[in-house]
């Protein structure tokens, strides 16, 4: 029994180091893709900020008002959802900004406009006929 104990005692020792230094023997690939609370926070705001967008964009006057200047509602959805977290935030700041009832409506949709002839010129869509 002593020489079994003998035996197997280090090989016990060497795990136990090892394992207690789970820091140490970590890959520098795993420390680099964890994500810190403010990057989980601004996610989470953007997500926020994006279905916010989007619920204003379901409204009926909305929808109306995107229609009678000729643009699809269908494709303003598919560019909002295209849009990235620091142009989500900025819409929605610009959202807080504009005064309550009609004007927003048509302050919102200028927005919009303005994002998609600013993404037709860059090249990226083809929405206006007048950009080529």
């Amino acid at each position: 029994m002593k020489r079994v104990a003998r035996v197997v005692s280090p090989f016990v020792i060497a795990s136990f180091t090892v394992g207690s230094m789970p820091a140490m023997a970590a890959p520098s690939s795993v420390i680099n893709g964890m994500v810190t609370t403010q990057e989980a926070v601004n996610a989470d705001q953007a997500s926020a900020d994006r279905e916010r967008i989007t619920e204003l964009l379901a409204r009926d006057d909305v929808r109306s008002q995107l229609v009678a200047q000729g643009v699809d509602p269908a494709e303003v959805e598919e560019r909002v959802a295209a849009l990235s977290d620091e142009e989500v935030r900025q819409m929605s700041e610009r959202l807080d900004q504009l005064p309550a009832g009609a004007n927003s409506v048509v302050g919102v949709l200028l927005a919009v406009f303005i994002i998609l002839l600013v993404t037709d010129l860059l090249g990226l869509t083809h929405v206006f006929p007048f950009t080529r």
